[in-house]
């Protein structure tokens, strides 16, 4: 029997006993959650905000959202502990009783507060909340991360805009397009660079519209300017591939089952240059068909302009402005170059197309020597593809078809109000006739600079000899320039000015070289004076500015209308946000 002071003794014992196994208890239970809570949490994380912040922004997220479970596990089990009845109540109610119901109640709270933050998470990927400027603007926004997050291309008014941009983490790949495919479509690049740029895009609306399997485009090896640069070497081949995967399937090879024949000599024809989509369809499927795979060995303008359905258009423009991106490399060192220029304010990208090759093609020999122009005589006829061989140079000058010199460029520039401390940059390769023939443009233009004097020796070593990588450099910084200014209007013109107006009709000036002609004329014959010049000037090209405008159609002469990429009006104007 024990005393009354021992029984109070071994009531506190047992009471300590009991409130240490309750202690474990509890202890146990909350070790229970935290792991079912760390798996739960691993599973949100990975499954949902892995792609949409990155590997770094998740881990300070998990952090985060681990501090806030346990946070609520802890403060349920403390309140479930503050609510525990007397023991006469418990008795009452019966042994147990208390600890089910609490347990119960907090089991309710963590489950809903799990509930609660992957309802957060689901959330974030439909709607996109207002980030401070200092985040990344692709963190939360899974749709920017796929085919949009190559270029911000709604900057109006010439501020830095990249055409590239680093990510902490790759882009959800979109979902692929599952189609029965038709056939296999081969492609031969020909020209440069942004020649072959528009044939691309052609070539994939192409395969697109008739269900076939594009394999990854050659590029010209054998014109002018003899670049031995595959496809790979200038594009981004990886994000051409995945970003337009929900379009077309786009592979690397031909597929071993086919014979090596097959593969290596497939059935090959040119398309009928500016064709309708009918054509394709009626004309060429029935081709893929019957011989599985086609190659097509010439694809420079081979889509007509317009009257294509409006779904097509805009597809051409995504692959362009989406698709289209270069190497890391050739972005890294044109955002450099970019980079270098914003530091001096507001700069001017003249394209001088002032080349060897330029010249001979277009048979335009003014300012010229003698000896210059048997030069040029003589390589335009060594080249079978300029068909043209006969020219009188002063008569297609007056018409309007030969690019300005150097001299004639500087007066331009002078009478459009571009003062003498204005920052040029020359997009264009060799000025044919060198120094000589740029002098009259330096003294008026004392800021004149090219890549070469930009960039060390070193960094340029690998693009060396690469006319189509030096050429991506200068498109680059094209389109990032604050005014951009075409001596002719060659496809790089035509395709940066079309880029422009995409990324929203930022300033270019499409010089009227016909008009110019003829006020140069006047003004060196001393029949104008310079103001009267200067005034004349600015009013022809007061609405070629880069301004919206619509394409010129003309029916049956689609070499006399407005080029597709030169305005892709139905991708900037009031079609742009229709499907």
């Amino acid at each position: 029997m024990y005393t009354g002071r021992q029984k109070g003794s071994a009531t506190w014992i047992l009471r300590l006993e009991s409130g240490h196994k309750e202690q474990v208890h509890h202890g146990r239970a909350i070790h229970r959650i935290r792991d079912l809570l760390s798996f739960a949490r691993s599973l949100a994380f990975d499954f949902y905000l892995a792609p949409l912040f990155g590997s770094s922004l998740s881990k300070v997220a998990g952090l985060v959202g681990d501090r806030w479970f346990f946070g609520r596990v802890r403060w349920m089990v403390d309140e479930a502990r503050a609510r525990k009845p007397t023991p006469a109540a418990g008795r009452a109610s019966g042994g147990g009783g208390w600890r089910r119901a609490a347990v119960r109640t907090w089991m309710l709270r963590v489950g809903s507060s799990f509930l609660i933050w992957t309802a957060v998470v689901q959330l974030t990927s439909v709607w996109q909340p207002r980030l401070p400027r200092s985040w990344p603007a692709a963190c939360l926004d899974r749709r920017s991360a796929g085919t949009n997050a190559t270029v911000d291309l709604s900057v109006i008014g010439g501020e830095e805009h990249g055409l590239s941009g680093s990510r902490s983490s790759p882009p959800a790949l979109l979902p692929r397009r599952i189609y029965k495919s038709n056939g296999y479509l081969k492609v031969s690049c020909n020209g440069g660079l942004n020649q072959m740029r528009a044939a691309i895009c052609d070539m994939v609306t192409i395969a697109r519209h008739l269900n076939l399997t594009l394999v990854i485009p050659e590029l010209d090896k054998t014109s002018f300017w003899a670049d031995p640069s595959d496809f790979g070497d200038i594009f981004n081949v990886n994000h051409f591939i995945n970003s337009l995967r929900d379009e077309v399937k786009i592979i690397k090879a031909i597929p071993k089952k086919f014979s090596s024949k097959i593969r290596t000599e497939p059935f090959t024809m040119p398309p009928v240059s500016w064709s309708s989509e009918k054509y394709y369809l009626k004309q060429i499927l029935p081709l893929v068909r019957k011989h599985k795979v086609i190659h097509f060995n010439r694809t420079d303008a081979r889509l007509a302009n317009n009257a294509l359905p409006l779904r097509l258009q805009k597809l051409r423009c995504r692959i362009n402005y989406e698709g289209l991106r270069f190497t890391p490399e050739i972005e890294a060192l044109g955002d450099k170059l970019i980079s270098i220029l914003r530091r001096s304010g507001f700069f001017i990208v003249l394209h001088l197309r002032y080349e060897m090759d330029m010249l001979s093609f277009s048979g335009c020999t003014h300012g010229c020597s003698d000896k210059e122009t048997e030069e040029l005589t003589r390589m335009r006829y060594a080249f079978p593809w300029w068909k043209e061989k006969e020219i009188v140079s002063d008569k297609k000058r007056l018409e309007g078809l030969c690019p300005l010199t150097p001299e004639e460029t500087a007066l331009v520039l002078r009478a459009l109000g571009f003062t003498r401390d204005a920052l040029i940059y020359i997009a264009s390769g060799e000025i044919y006739g060198g120094e000589r023939r740029m002098a009259a443009l330096r003294a008026s233009y004392p800021k004149i600079v090219r890549k070469e004097m930009l960039l060390s020796a070193k960094e340029l070593r690998p693009f060396q000899n690469h006319s189509t990588q030096m050429a991506a450099l200068d498109y680059l910084v094209s389109v990032a320039s604050d005014v951009f200014v075409p001596t002719y209007d060659g496809n790089m013109a035509k395709v940066v000015e079309g880029h422009r107006r995409y990324a929203g009709f930022h300033r270019t000036i499409v010089l009227d070289r016909r008009e110019l002609v003829e006020l140069l004329d006047l003004l060196q014959d001393g029949k104008l004076s310079w103001d009267q010049f200067s005034t004349a000037v600015k009013e022809v090209h007061k609405n070629r500015m880069g301004q919206p405008t619509l394409r010129k159609v003309i029916p049956g002469r689609p070499k006399e209308e407005d080029y597709f990429y030169a305005n892709p009006q139905e991708c900037t104007g009031p079609f742009k946000h229709q499907i």
